[in-house]
């Protein structure tokens, strides 16, 4: 089922999670441990993660280097497709720019079509690990919209190479990033939401947001597109801060603002597990007050943080 259909049928808020694929050499089973518990609450659908290839410099035997590739989180489409199996749920694989030609891009589509994926969530991706700024790969995609273009093309039977004719159509309902606080590259808010417009323009159908810990700063967001007739379900993403290092790790990576309360709780904490404790009940209360202003979703960013997640839910439901 599309995460607008079951948006659109649901007669009370609905859960979503998102995890990341294992790192290579691992087994799946960690997934299933992270996930089993949070079973119990009927999450609607889960997102798995993408990344991208890295470049590293590996030392020969001769002592000279050379560069090679490697992708340290394979498995998306694969895991997508173990979740469907094992707990009947829907998966919602992230596609990305960064690291992928237009042809790998829709080799995957074709094959979460297959899988009867319904669901992707279009995401430009961040820079290599060895760049400042993002770059597209040759023959790659340089900014989501054209990779909203793309699943928009296989959806109506257009694929890239001119020769087929009356390719199956795919049906793919594509979800994409909103910042409410504003994408770091981003020289303004009107920028960002101009931007934003365009790809539900194109027909993108639904908004996951990044994180954030003050709730008025997804309230303003929802707000400003509203203003701007943007008018498609925005899912709020949240996610757990239960450690004083995320209090500068947090805001240089995703570039969001972290109250002071919530940082003089952590700084001032010095029992084992007051971080967690901590974190579980901002993260409560945020929950508490979007449910009261109804939000469609609570989407939860898990990544190594079930339990305080588990938790909130346990609390809340």
């Amino acid at each position: 089922m599309k995460v607008t259909d079951l948006l659109a049928s649901a007669t009370k808020p609905i859960i979503s999670l998102e995890i990341l694929p294992p790192t290579k050499g691992k087994s799946i089973e960690s997934i299933y441990g992270h996930l089993d518990p949070l079973m119990e609450f009927g999450p609607s659908f889960v997102n798995v993660t993408y990344h991208r290839a890295e470049q590293i410099m590996k030392k020969r035997a001769d002592g000279t280097y050379e560069k090679v590739e490697i992708r340290k989180r394979p498995g998306t489409v694969s895991i997508c497709a173990a979740l469907m199996n094992k707990y009947k749920i829907e998966a919602v694989p992230h596609l990305i720019c960064g690291g992928f030609t237009k042809e790998e891009t829709e080799n995957a589509l074709i094959d979460l079509n297959f899988l009867g994926v319904k669901n992707v969530l279009a995401l430009r991706g961040d820079a290599a690990a060895n760049e400042k700024f993002f770059t597209a790969n040759p023959n790659g995609h340089r900014y989501a919209e054209e990779l909203v273009q793309q699943v928009l093309n296989l959806n109506h039977g257009k694929y890239m190479e001119e020769d087929i004719i009356d390719g199956v159509k795919t049906d793919f309902c594509i979800g994409v990033a909103g910042y409410p606080e504003k994408h770091f590259e981003a020289p303004n808010i009107e920028t960002d939401t101009y931007y934003l417009k365009r790809k539900i323009e194109l027909g993108a159908d639904y908004i996951v947001t990044q994180m954030f810990f003050k709730n008025s700063h997804y309230y303003n967001f929802v707000n400003r597109c509203k203003e701007n007739n943007i008018n498609c379900p925005i899912i709020p993403g949240l996610k757990p801060l239960t450690s004083k290092r995320q209090l500068t790790t947090i805001p240089s990576i995703f570039n969001v603002e972290v109250p002071v309360d919530l940082v003089n709780e952590l700084v001032k904490s010095t029992a084992p597990d007051a971080g967690d404790r901590i974190g579980e009940e901002w993260l409560y209360q945020q929950c508490v007050d979007l449910l009261k202003n109804k939000v469609p979703v609570l989407h939860f960013y898990t990544l190594g943080k079930p339990q305080v997640v588990y938790n909130v839910l346990k609390r809340l439901f």
